[in-house]
């Protein structure tokens, strides 16, 4: 598992592809919180008062790299990320922008 940087705006982040049987598990983390596949609970993430959002694919069944996670569109956030100015509909890399 070695983390792959992803250059934001004023900052980078640390993202990370899991294999975990026959899926993966994706997600890119800043400081503050972080983005993830569809397999993150970000509700429980919440209860820490960790800003996160959940990424839906744009095509395909699945979020399986890095690049995909960065396009892919925002399905749900939670309060804390909802705070920081995170909405669903952003691609992943606005939403990173974010924390």
């Amino acid at each position: 598992m070695n983390p792959q940087k992803i250059s934001l705006s004023n900052r980078s982040a640390d993202g990370y592809v899991i294999p975990v049987g026959s899926v993966h598990l994706v997600f890119v983390k800043t400081e503050i919180g972080m983005i993830g596949c569809g397999a993150f609970d970000v509700a429980a993430l919440e209860r820490f008062l960790v800003p996160a959002a959940k990424m839906k694919p744009r095509t395909g069944p699945s979020i399986t790299t890095i690049g995909e996670l960065l396009s892919a569109q925002v399905k749900e956030v939670n309060a804390p990320a909802i705070d920081r100015g995170i909405r669903v509909g952003m691609s992943g890399k606005e939403a990173l922008e974010h924390l």
